[in-house]
Formats: C-alpha cells, sequence, structure tokens
C-alpha cells in the first residue's frame, strides 16, 4: 500500500454491489466470505446514508458462508453450495447473485462453476467474481451493472422509442437516491417517456431484463458507468447520454432537459413547454426570498457529480460566492478530472473556485483551513467537524450523511432546489 486515506468515504467492492442488489427489487446476494462481511457492508453504506435500510434483505438476514480456517485451508466450495441450497429454500427472490469475499478471492475458490450448476438447472444463480480487496464501493456499483449484462439483460429486444434507462445514482452511497430518481422521472414522465430505475417504484429483475430495450440510457453521473454505457451500445445498440452533474436548481436542470430532448429527437414545443411549466413553479418560490443568504460565501465537499451541481447552483442560482470546491472521491481518469473541472468553472454569475481532488479528509480539514472568509460549508458529517472548529455554518448533503434519517428527500431537480433554499435557512 502506498499511502493511507483518513476516513475513506465508502466500503469495498462488497457493499456497492450490495448497495445495487439491496436496491433492486427482490434480488438476493449470497456472500462468499468471512463472518462479519454483511454487517459491515451493510453499515458502512446504507448505515451512513441517511440511516435507510434495505428492506428486503441487509446486515445479518443476508446469506453468508461465513469462511472460516478450515476453509481457507481445504477450500469453501461445498460450503457455499451448503449457502447456496438453503437460500433457494428458505429466501423467496427473482435471482441470486454470489459475491466474493477477500478470503474465497484469496484462496481461489471458483465461484462461476459452482453456480453454474445451478444456472444449468434453469435455477437463476449468478456470480459475481470481484474480490472485496479488488477496489471500493463505487467500484461495484459498476461491476454490479457488468453482472447484469453478462446474465440479465435479455439481447435482440425490440427497441422501444419511449423508454429510458436513467442510471448513474448509486443506491444507499447517495443519501438522496431515492428522491432523486423518483424527480428526474417526474421530468421525464412529463416528457412523455418511460423510465427505468431499477431502484424505485419496486422495479426489479423484469426491468433490468428489458432495459436493452430502451431508447437511451441516461448516465447521471461525471464518471461513473464508461464501460457499461460501450457495452449497452456494443451489443444491445442503446446509446447513452452522460449528464456529468447533479441536475440541481432551474439552470441545470433545464439543460438536462434540452439534452434529454435533443437526444432523443423529441418536440421542441414539448420540451420548452415542460420548461417553462418547471421554471415557473420554482421561480414563483425563488421570489419570495429573493437576495437571501447571497453574501455567503461558500465551500463544498463532495463527490464530483455533486461538486458540479451544488457549486452551479448555488451560484448561478442563488448568488452565493463559491470559494472552493474539493472532490472528496478518487477520480483516476484524466478525462474525468477535466470533465469535472470544465463542469464547475462553467459557473456563470461568479468568479469559478479554486479546484481540488482530495480523497483524504485530514487534507480536506488543513485546506479548508487555508481559506479566510468561507461562512458557509456544504459537505458531508464528516466536515461538520472542521465547520465548528472555525464557527461557521454546515450542511449536511452528501456521503457520508450519520445524523438525519433520509427517505424520499432531495436536492436535484427542479423541486429539490427549494429543499436546499429552506435547509440552508433553517439551519443558519
Amino acid at each position: 500500500m502506498s499511502s493511507v486515506i483518513e476516513s475513506p468515504r465508502g466500503t469495498c467492492v462488497l457493499g456497492g454491489i450490495n448497495n445495487v442488489l439491496s436496491a433492486v427489487s427482490r434480488l438476493c446476494p449470497i456472500y462468499h466470505s468471512g463472518p462479519g462481511c454483511c454487517m459491515q457492508t451493510s453499515i458502512g453504506e446504507a448505515g451512513q446514508a441517511g440511516l435507510r435500510s434495505p428492506h428486503f434483505l441487509s446486515g445479518v438476514s443476508t446469506p453468508c458462508s461465513n469462511m472460516l480456517e478450515r476453509e481457507v485451508v481445504f477450500g469453501g466450495e461445498q460450503k457455499l453450495r451448503d449457502e447456496i441450497d438453503g437460500a433457494l429454500e428458505i429466501i423467496d427472490a427473482d435471482a441470486y447473485f454470489v459475491l466474493t469475499g477477500c478470503t474465497a478471492g484469496i484462496i481461489g475458490d471458483d465461484i462461476a462453476s459452482i453456480t453454474r450448476e445451478y444456472s444449468d438447472r434453469g435455477l437463476p444463480v449468478y456470480p459475481i467474481t470481484t474480490p472485496g480487496f479488488a477496489g471500493d464501493s463505487l467500484l461495484g456499483f459498476e461491476v454490479a451493472f457488468e453482472a447484469f449484462l453478462d446474465f440479465v439483460v435479455e439481447k435482440g429486444l425490440p427497441r422501444q422509442g419511449d423508454l429510458v434507462n436513467l442510471i448513474g445514482v448509486v443506491p444507499y452511497h447517495d443519501p438522496h437516491w431515492s428522491g432523486t430518481l423518483e424527480e428526474l422521472t417526474r421530468i421525464l414522465r412529463k416528457l412523455g417517456l418511460r423510465v427505468n430505475t431499477f431502484f424505485t417504484e419496486n422495479q426489479g429483475l423484469a426491468e433490468v431484463k428489458s432495459s436493452g430495450s430502451a431508447a437511451l440510457n441516461i448516465i447521471v453521473s461525471s464518471h461513473l458507468l464508461k464501460k457499461t454505457a460501450e457495452r449497452y451500445e456494443a451489443e444491445h445498440g442503446v446509446p447513452h447520454l452522460r449528464v456529468p452533474y447533479l441536475p440541481i436548481g432551474a439552470s441545470l436542470t433545464t439543460n438536462f432537459v434540452r439534452a434529454v430532448g435533443e437526444k432523443l429527437g423529441l418536440s421542441s414545443e414539448l420540451v420548452e413547454s415542460v420548461i417553462f411549466d418547471e421554471e415557473s413553479y420554482v421561480y414563483h418560490y425563488y421570489e419570495s426570498i429573493v437576495g437571501g443568504l447571497g453574501w455567503k460565501r461558500f465551500a463544498v465537499v463532495a463527490d464530483g457529480s455533486a461538486a458540479v451541481g451544488v457549486t452551479r447552483f448555488l451560484a448561478d442560482d442563488f448568488g452565493m460566492t463559491p470559494v472552493v470546491t474539493i472532490i472528496s472521491e478518487p477520480i483516476f481518469r484524466t478525462e474525468d478530472r477535466e470533465r469535472i473541472e470544465a463542469g464547475i468553472r462553467a459557473v456563470e454569475y461568479a468568479k469559478a473556485p479554486d479546484i481540488f481532488f482530495q480523497p483524504d479528509h485530514y487534507e480536506i480539514r488543513k485546506k479548508i483551513k487555508e481559506y479566510d472568509g468561507i461562512t458557509l460549508l456544504i459537505g458531508s458529517s464528516l466536515e461538520q467537524e472542521v465547520a465548528l472548529e472555525l464557527g461557521i455554518q454546515c450542511h449536511v448533503m452528501v456521503f457520508p450523511t450519520s445524523d438525519r434519517l433520509v427517505l424520499n428527500r432531495t436536492y436535484a431537480g427542479y423541486r429539490g432546489a427549494l429543499t436546499i433554499i429552506e435547509d440552508l435557512f433553517n439551519n443558519l
């Protein structure tokens, strides 16, 4: 290990995979791992994302082979078979995905051949062979979609011109994932579209299977799901639109609506009528607090998508002054960093803030203290400590969020922007 990161914002690959499988209705993860992995990944992700637990399976209710010293020495393949048999007998799920923990990955248990014994009998049991040590939970989010493409998404389906897949918002790892997907779905439906989110309205395996028939993948992320987008296009002919920011407020959400309309060739009259209705609604409320909090000088500590969306909204729609924006998740590809930087620097009504990519919480605290005059800090529960030291307002918006319950609350879209304004005023 070349470096140590203080307070990494996420867990291992298993946590990200579990986030996806827990959010899709009636899917069952089966851990082939040591004891404790099920509980720790659930606590480390959903437990730090607005305190909302998965409702189907989570924590100690998740099937696990609980590998011990005996399995390390002699292998755990038979124990895994016993665990799969038990899950099939007890848990009424539509599909079962076997996840490889670090122990199984190190000793080389062949879970793919074991799951094939079941799938050859017509049972929906599939392997996800990426072990926990391979990366963080965001990689796990992408790995889960790779597994869907490998085993679930049906090929050769006729194109459905009014169907879109709305992806890129990470369930549970994003505290507001449910409300965000619901708000963006509400807007897309006004454009006459049907929306697969996979994670809301009890959507499940049927929506995953039919996702290859969509007219468009809308990826709301600054950098996630690049390979997934390429595979959907190559294997199913589904093009993609990357929205490299979280659409917050009238300006960014209007850009989002127009981009979708242009990509799908929708009627400009329809698109502009939806924009007019939504902007009229939100500006009616803006008028009642115009000028409020415009004196604030703010810093943002967030993932790439939220960092762009929050910075642009507070600067362009609400007249605050951005000072510094810190992207707190590891961003490895140069193209992704450049995309995020360009998004932040595109602020129209303020000087662009300084931009840093820094996942280490110790370094983040040091960087924030270098700036004088910050009066508002937008970040996670981790940023509350430095805000108290500096005596400034702090508002928690991103992962980890451990001090409040979040069900379907969102800051995204037209209406989510009103929630931000209310929260900032009520948190003065």
